[in-house]
């Protein structure tokens, strides 16, 4: 009789996609990350292989690296939103905002938002915007630290709840790019 199998034990942590999202900053130099986390040979896996093996035009998709042959752990994967646009906007994305989420997920690792223990386990996809008219790469790098850490926090934590949700969106919809007029509200 053949002896019984179990089950691979579940993970403890992610055992699903988590989702977050965190917009810091003002102007050119605000950034806006939205993080999917997942477990090595989930769905999550096959999102992150498909997204770095099929660039396009203007969205490279890369490793996110702390140096050079350092990857932060989790493996993160950066998918830019915004196309190369001049030097300075080449040198934010690659340089002061892949160093701001580099260290932003380093951060939430450090503080156990992310267990070291299973960091080898997870992936981590990242869409940043990086602004075509950014002019300080040092507030580049601020805000995508703190991004990059709120966005890992919001789906860590599972926020914003949908009390929270409905809450704003009583008092209305507004993001840096719009806010509606209440005439506009108005139903």
């Amino acid at each position: 009789m053949p002896t019984p199998v179990s089950p691979a034990s579940p993970p403890g942590f992610a055992p699903t996609a988590l989702v977050g999202e965190s917009f810091v900053g003002d102007g050119a130099n605000a950034a806006h990350t939205n993080i999917v986390i997942g477990r090595k040979g989930g769905p999550v896996e096959t999102a992150w292989a498909t997204a770095l093996a099929t660039p396009s035009a203007g969205h490279v998709p890369f490793l996110t690296v702390v140096r050079p042959s350092v990857p932060v752990k989790p493996l993160t994967l950066f998918v830019t939103k915004a196309a190369a646009a001049g030097d300075l906007h080449e040198r934010a994305t690659w340089g002061s905002a892949q160093a701001g989420l580099a260290q932003g997920v380093a951060d939430a690792v450090g503080e156990g938002l992310i267990p070291a223990a299973e960091a080898d386990e997870l992936l981590i996809i990242a869409a940043v915007w990086v602004n075509p008219a950014v002019d300080d790469l040092d507030v580049s790098f601020r805000n995508q630290r703190a991004a990059a850490y709120g966005a890992v926090r919001a789906a860590v934590t599972g926020t914003p709840t949908v009390a929270e949700v409905l809450a704003a969106a009583e008092e209305g919809p507004a993001n840096p790019f719009y806010t509606p007029t209440p005439e506009v509200l108005a139903r």
